[in-house]
């Protein structure tokens, strides 16, 4: 007999999802790391740290489960977009909800003109890298010297080649 896999679909972050948001991210990063102030400054802050100065915020949301993923477009620069506060409850992991949030968010940054659309993150979070590598971004030292002080945490910088 074989389950049924949840049905996932996108919404779009409101209010109503900041509690949500902040959950989410804060529970994956305290996991491997510390929160960081820049961390608090957008998860306490989501709609005016992302959203007011022309960012996205979308959440994935599966059948059953409610929220269970959320990822971040930060405007960084005129075109510039950081990609960033994408994580999945550990709940939901194994439904490629992660996989299912990312094409969404490269879809959107698409749609906003993103150029460049990048990410820090750091090595010890393989199997995100390998997500990031699989949907088209490469690993950029220009990106690193560029935004990479932005986290104590950040070794790897990546850029999205589509």
């Amino acid at each position: 007999m074989t389950t049924a896999v949840p049905a996932l679909r996108i919404i779009e972050y409101d209010d109503s999802q900041a509690r949500a948001f902040h959950d989410i991210n804060a529970q994956w990063i305290e996991a491997m790391f510390v929160l960081e102030q820049t961390d608090r400054d957008v998860l306490e802050n989501p709609q005016a740290r992302i959203i007011d100065p022309g960012g996205a915020i979308l959440m994935v949301e599966a059948d059953g489960l409610g929220v269970v993923g959320a990822c971040a477009l930060q405007k960084t620069g005129p075109s510039h977009f950081e990609l960033t506060k994408m994580g999945v409850l550990e709940r939901a992991r194994g439904l490629k909800a992660g996989e299912f949030l990312l094409a969404a968010v490269i879809k959107r940054a698409k749609a906003m003109g993103a150029d460049p659309l990048y990410l820090l993150t750091n090595q010890i979070c393989a199997a995100a890298i390998h997500l990031y590598e699989k949907h088209g971004f490469v690993h950029d030292a220009q990106i690193m010297a560029a935004y990479g002080a932005r986290y104590e945490r950040c070794n790897v910088a990546m850029r999205y080649h589509g």
